[in-house]
């Protein structure tokens, strides 16, 4: 699964790297060091053919849910079987994004007790995307964006860490999974796969990514 990410590269490094231009007003573009679900985050979709940014709660919840603390229990999409599943069907047609990243966490579990928490990114230190997914759920006057992360199973790297991973496109990729012209799912289905271990790299880090309340840089600083 994907239960905390990060991002740290500034506004014009995204810009430049994701080809954006305008971007809602706010502090979307703070560092982050420690998201987690039910946050708001800066998703990268295409609107009148051109690509922008849009702030959407981590969570999916469907258009048709009759209450979003469904989102609660969406923040991931296996890929397995996704193009079945009623909660992602229509998003993976017609609404699907990239959600920018520097890196994620993950926690390794060596017993009943323990979990140590490992930090995963390129090894290049460039941001990346998860290939991701969003709806609109709009309901008594409350109007709702929120996103998931696809899931897949783990590369050489994840798998002794954790039996899944998500889903980082390569740079190649992104156009095709962000183009609204293909709403066929068995033409986007082949880039949830895992990504390249040997262009990623991880290390410990502190047990203060365990609580959500801590978002500073001391979270991404290696262990031993």
């Amino acid at each position: 699964m994907c239960g905390r990410f990060v991002k740290t590269s500034t506004r014009e490094e995204l810009s430049r790297r994701f080809g954006f231009d305008d971007v809602p007003s706010g502090g979307l573009f703070e560092p982050r060091y420690n998201i987690a679900p039910s946050q708001v985050h800066p998703i990268l979709i295409v609107s009148e053919d051109q690509r922008k940014v849009s702030p959407m709660r981590w969570g999916l919840v469907p258009y048709w849910a009759k209450d979003p603390k469904i989102g609660y229990k969406m923040i991931n999409a296996r890929a397995e079987g996704i193009e079945e599943k009623p909660s992602f069907r229509a998003p993976l047609k017609k609404r699907r994004c990239l959600v920018m990243a520097d890196g994620f966490y993950e926690w390794h579990k060596m017993d009943k007790k323990t979990k140590v928490p490992y930090l995963f990114r390129l090894k290049s230190g460039e941001p990346f995307a998860f290939a991701g997914l969003w709806d609109l759920w709009d309901k008594n006057g409350q109007a709702l964006k929120t996103f998931t992360i696809i899931t897949t199973a783990p590369n050489e790297l994840m798998e002794p860490i954790h039996n899944r991973m998500p889903v980082i496109l390569k740079e190649s990729d992104e156009g095709k999974w962000l183009d609204p012209e293909i709403t066929d799912p068995k033409y986007v289905l082949p880039l949830l796969k895992p990504y390249d271990s040997d262009e990623m790299e991880c290390f410990k880090v502190s047990t203060i990514v365990n609580s959500p309340k801590n978002d500073i840089s001391d979270c991404i600083k290696p262990q031993e």
